[in-house]
């Protein structure tokens, strides 16, 4: 589908229905592929296809054993895109993952030649496996990426693979060893997901799946590189009413301390609120979640669903909360009901 060409406002186009109905089919296989390894997370799995969607990065935050690395693996085979998983560690370089350099000599000439050797960044779909343990040079590497689509060595730029998606894990209990997550890097995310402990009778079901075959449930995939790259535009594509583009506006310009919108309760204990990207993450990943609710306009409950893992991690709590034992969490739980009222 040339999308240069068609008229973003002609969704009644033969060209669009039939995108769009290809759309529902796929996410309807899609899901049903995950959920056969995948068992009571729906809710993180639509935050991940909605990242997936919008084309931006998630991080998911979880305890060790919550199936971080077993999700993302399921999802890239269910979507048909390349994987790779990079553990990040201490020792880890920029050029682990970007890729080097090497000189290497023509058999037929004699003569060496630089070529270039690409790291794991270089597949659609990147696990950033434990982000946070790798110091800050690493990071910074991997920040050009999530940003540019690309990565720099020795001065050549190169292109990286399209569809490009990094799915980062990190562990929320451990502190000694890490290091915190730039905040321009945290805001690269589109999301911050919280991956959390099953239900008693998910539970129990993830033991009765696994221990009763050593072999995992084989998942097909259902779709490809190219149609997902048709999916991300048909997202951009849903319309958004003044009023629902006003809200989320409003939403996020409340975050910060110094707006007239702020609460009380944001005042006492933010130090800094979002920017104009959260803004955009809001509404564009609302748009992913009508397309995947089966509607091709957004709601206010759209926003308000999606707030939160957009806003969690762009927003700094300082002192007063830490003394108080509030979180953000419940700071944006607050905000979002006092808005609606």
């Amino acid at each position: 589908m040339n999308t240069a060409v068609v008229d973003s406002t002609d969704v009644a186009s033969a060209e669009v229905r039939a995108l769009m109905e290809s759309f529902r089919h796929s996410m309807a296989r899609l899901r049903s592929e995950v959920a056969k390894v995948i068992v009571g997370q729906d809710e993180v799995v639509d935050h991940l296809l909605i990242t997936l969607l919008v084309g931006g990065h998630c991080l998911i935050t979880g305890m060790p054993g919550t199936a971080k690395t077993l999700l993302v693996r399921t999802l890239a085979t269910a979507l048909g895109l390349s994987f790779k998983r990079v553990q990040f560690t201490p020792d880890l370089m920029p050029t682990d993952i970007t890729g080097t350099d090497i000189i290497e000599e023509d058999q037929t000439t004699g003569r060496r030649i630089w070529t270039f050797v690409q790291g794991p960044l270089f597949a659609n779909v990147v696990l950033a496996d434990e982000i946070n343990r790798t110091p800050p040079k690493t990071q910074s590497a991997l920040l050009e990426a999530m940003q540019e689509h690309s990565v720099t060595v020795r001065g050549h730029r190169h292109r990286l693979t399209e569809p490009f998606f990094v799915l980062a894990t990190q562990n929320p209990i451990e502190l000694e060893g890490t290091y915190p997550l730039p905040e321009a890097q945290l805001d690269r995310f589109l999301f911050n997901v919280i991956l959390d402990y099953l239900s008693a009778d998910d539970e129990l079901a993830v033991v009765n799946r696994f221990t009763n075959s050593v072999d995992m449930p084989e998942v097909s995939s259902c779709t490809n590189a190219d149609e997902i790259l048709k999916f991300q535009w048909l997202t951009r594509q849903v319309p958004v009413a003044d009023s629902v583009n006003r809200y989320a506006v409003n939403l996020v310009r409340a975050t910060r301390a110094t707006d007239p919108l702020a609460t009380d309760q944001i005042r006492k204990y933010i130090k800094f609120g979002a920017s104009v990207r959260a803004t955009m993450s809001i509404t564009l990943a609302a748009k992913a979640r009508a397309l995947l609710a089966g509607r091709y306009h957004v709601t206010h409950e759209d926003i308000k669903v999606i707030a939160p893992p957009v806003l969690r991690h762009r927003m700094l709590a300082n002192y007063h909360a830490e003394s108080d034992g509030v979180t953000v969490d419940d700071v944006l739980k607050q905000l979002i009901q006092q808005l609606a009222e």
